[in-house]
């Protein structure tokens, strides 16, 4: 492995803390790490191979090792984290989400704050509420802040010099403080800090401040202002009461995570504890293929999930993380006070931590069900089979159907994360019939001698030609289509098709797309760079995935050839007779069922139905035939 060249520089690597860079030959990065001994942690790399397909595909792809020492561990979990989120190296774990769920935010960076919709946590001194899930609940939520405390919904910028209030105070969703004789700066900043208590799910401390502010103005007689107090703490209270709690409020503030891992990929559930509830819920996913140790996913997604965002005082995972010292000190780092994060082993902690855990299971099975688990269990086979970079996610074959050269056609399935996409079928008349020097020469690659003269070749169809002719013409339209390309090609035959078709891909620059063959009868698969075939267990999800792909190309393609051949029945017997269209044609096959029928037919027969000069055509021509 290439790795191994590396062994020298591996060797003079110091035992100090640090972040690793492992390079790609074109000069990428592709993974990044930190050790608390550098050299001991990357020379384990050496032994690793044969733990598992993603380590050896890791191993095959390395070129290039890069190391930054620094003074501590702690040092060290930032720099990976900054690295990772910068470089996006393919093969750190990613965390991916189905829905990008919307945020608000608080613009208190301006002087007269405003709620905004935000898809992305930004760097800042505006204040972030969410994710929120579904989705209309943060609209739902801003909207209650404008009703309730009436924060402004404008853009323009506020001066306290407008003439006079919009429409937004006539109908009482903004205090105005564009008008200083309506809303002083100071009311403005408190209705703004109440805003801030609703959207961070802080209801009983939002009623209490509430419930004091009313009534010191019901003290000064300011009855008005005291009624709309009193109607925004009513909603703020029923908001409370609507609260589903699953922990007492001795909780406080604190994230939960739940953890499960399988072969197709993984799933973490996250709870948001404000208060001693559960104000939200964080769903996440890792990608097939980059599973690794619970522990190794655990931790990686705590440095990415924090790498935005502040945590709270407590974070309670399901187990035991390596350097939860070191990543407990990054975040308390991060957040300017001290973060805990623990393992709870009994309580009503650990209760919620079994519930994160249950939450995640039934989302992994939700995203991962049996079958497509199954899916990326073959994908990642053939991944490892066939040496390819990447999980074939996307996989197209081919297949001709032909009967002695006759009425050739070709079809083309596409299989998309294991599931066959009917709407991205497509099928071909082949033009090239008979057999050509590609056609021999790919047989002879297949161990076969055509003959040199005789009936045979003159009716040999050609499928190696055939072959050549789809694969160019689909993938010439791909490239000016700019995609989508397939990770995997699969072509119905063995080694001679597999020729012709990486000729055409070569032909028009497109080499480096990976072909492989299927036989059948024996279900061997064919490659360009292995002399001998590759068989597979006879129950290999690999291989019943390639022959339930190999068979919906190949009904594909029969369902086409049928029809083609009966357009054919239809069309070189009458549409080629002289005065005979489509309406004469149609009376012809009414009147005597069938070709039979009109052959078997005398002219004043035929005359009777197409006239007699049209007869008189059909005649000749079915005497010539």
């Amino acid at each position: 492995m290439p790795i191994h060249d590396l062994k020298e520089q591996i060797a003079r690597l110091p035992e100090q803390p640090g972040v690793y860079l492992w390079g790609n030959a074109a000069g990428e990065t592709i993974y990044v790490g930190k050790a608390r001994a550098l050299r001991d942690r990357v020379r384990s790399y050496t032994g690793a191979a044969g733990l598992s397909p993603r380590h050896d595909a890791l191993l095959d792809e390395i070129a290039s090792l890069e190391v930054i020492v620094t003074d501590s561990v702690m040092e060290a979990l930032a720099l990976e984290n900054n690295l990772i989120k910068q470089r996006r190296p393919k093969y750190n774990i990613l965390l991916r989400d189905d829905k990008n769920y919307p945020y608000l935010q608080l613009t208190t960076s301006e002087a007269c704050p405003r709620i905004l919709v935000a898809r992305r946590v930004e760097k800042g001194d505006d204040f972030y509420a969410g994710p929120f899930l579904p989705a209309k609940l943060a609209r739902k939520t801003m909207a209650l802040a404008h009703r309730l405390f009436g924060i402004r919904s404008c853009s323009e910028v506020i001066t306290g010099r407008r003439g006079r209030p919009c429409l937004e105070h006539d109908i009482k969703r903004c205090i105005a403080p564009c008008v200083a004789e309506i809303c002083s700066h100071e009311r403005y900043a408190a209705a703004v800090e109440n805003a801030k208590l609703l959207l961070a799910g802080r209801t009983g401390e939002l009623a209490d401040t509430l419930q004091a502010r009313m009534q010191q103005a019901a003290d000064a007689e300011r009855y008005e202002e005291a009624a709309q107090l009193r109607d925004a703490l009513r909603t703020v209270q029923t908001l409370r009461d609507r609260e589903q709690k699953v922990a007492t409020p001795e909780l406080g503030d604190r994230d939960v995570f739940g953890l499960k891992i399988g072969p197709s990929g993984g799933a973490i559930q996250l709870f948001a504890v404000r208060g001693g509830r559960v104000i939200e819920r964080v769903e996440l996913g890792v990608e097939p293929g980059l599973v690794r140790r619970e522990a190794e996913v655990l931790q990686a997604a705590l440095q990415e999930f924090y790498g935005d965002r502040v945590p709270p005082a407590d974070i309670h995972l399901p187990f035991e993380i390596e350097d939860a010292e070191a990543l407990g000190a990054w975040l308390s780092n991060r957040a300017g006070r001290r973060v805990r994060v623990t393992v709870p082993l009994r309580g009503d902690k650990r209760a919620l931590v079994e519930l994160a855990t249950r939450n995640a299971e039934l989302s992994y099975r939700t995203r991962f069900n049996e079958a497509t688990a199954a899916h990326f269990e073959a994908l990642e086979t053939l991944r490892s089979t066939l040496g390819l970079p990447a999980m074939p996610r996307r996989i197209e074959c081919f297949d001709i159907s032909t009967i002695q050269g006759s009425e050739t056609v070709a079809s083309m399935v596409v299989c998309d994360d294991g599931r066959m996409k009917k709407s991205e079928y497509r099928k071909f008349r082949i033009k090239g019939l008979r057999a050509s020097g590609l056609g021999r020469q790919a047989t002879r690659a297949q161990g076969q001698e055509p003959k040199a003269h005789g009936p045979t070749l003159r009716a040999l169809p050609d499928d190696f030609a055939a072959m050549r002719e789809v694969v160019q013409r689909r993938y010439r339209k791909v490239m000016e289509e700019g995609g989508p390309f397939p990770a995997l090609i699969v072509i119905d035959g063995g080694k001679g098709q597999v020729t012709a078709a990486y000729d055409a891909l070569e032909s028009i620059g497109l080499g480096n797309l990976v072909a492989v063959g299927i036989a059948k009868r024996e279900e061997l698969l064919f490659t360009r760079d292995r002399s001998e075939p590759i068989a597979l267990a006879e129950h290999d999800p690999a291989l019943l995935l390639l022959e339930r792909i190999r068979d919906e190309a190949h009904r594909f393609a029969v369902a086409f050839h049928r029809k083609a051949r009966s357009m054919r029945d239809l069309r070189s017997e009458l549409d080629t007779v002289p005065g005979i269209g489509p309406r004469r044609r149609r009376a012809l096959l009414t009147a005597f069922g069938s070709l039979a029928g009109v052959r078997r037919a005398t002219r004043e027969e035929l005359g009777a139905v197409i006239g007699p000069k049209a007869a008189a055509a059909a005649i000749d021509y079915f005497a010539k035939s």
